[in-house]
């Protein structure tokens, strides 16, 4: 791994905080009072959202945005297998239509979590409904950021799966 390969670290943050809210919720959320079950799930994709939008920043002040032959921003989290000229990384990309794209779901998704948590107030286990609705998000992120077609496969399997 190069040094370049690791400065765009938030990245990984983009999709790191829905996966653990829904973490959180899925395995506290039973025990949690309903308010924070709220607060959990819509502050993880707000978290993520306020980096997506660090993360864009940067591309545009690298130049990246306006001229994407000339780089996008990376981040190799995990190295996973490597066999020969084989190599297969956990790794987020970000280039201009991924920058959108990202800035699309985590800001639909937050406003998508604000009105369910009144649409599912009365819900008794609406702390179930939040965590899956989080590892969409964190699902969708990975199909949206994965730097090769393992992430993307992931993420796609991920949405589908929190979709059925």
């Amino acid at each position: 791994m190069d040094a370049a390969t690791n400065d765009f670290y938030y990245l990984g943050l983009i999709a790191l905080f829905p996966l653990i809210g829904g973490l959180i919720n899925g395995i506290f959320g039973s025990r949690l009072p309903r308010k924070m079950v709220d607060y959990i799930a819509s502050g993880a994709v707000l978290m993520s959202f306020f980096t997506a939008i660090l993360a864009v920043q940067t591309m545009v002040g690298t130049g990246s945005f306006a001229a994407p032959q000339n780089g996008v921003l990376t981040y190799t989290a995990y190295e996973w297998i490597y066999s020969g000229s084989l190599g297969i990384d956990i790794a987020f990309m970000l280039d201009p239509l991924s920058a959108v794209m990202i800035l699309v779901v985590t800001g639909v998704g937050f406003l998508i979590h604000l009105y369910s948590t009144g649409y599912m107030s009365e819900e008794p286990a609406k702390w179930r409904y939040f965590s899956y609705l989080n590892f969409f998000l964190f699902a969708m992120l990975l199909l949206v950021l994965g730097k090769n077609m393992i992430v993307t496969f992931i993420g796609w399997e991920g949405v589908g799966a929190c979709s059925y």
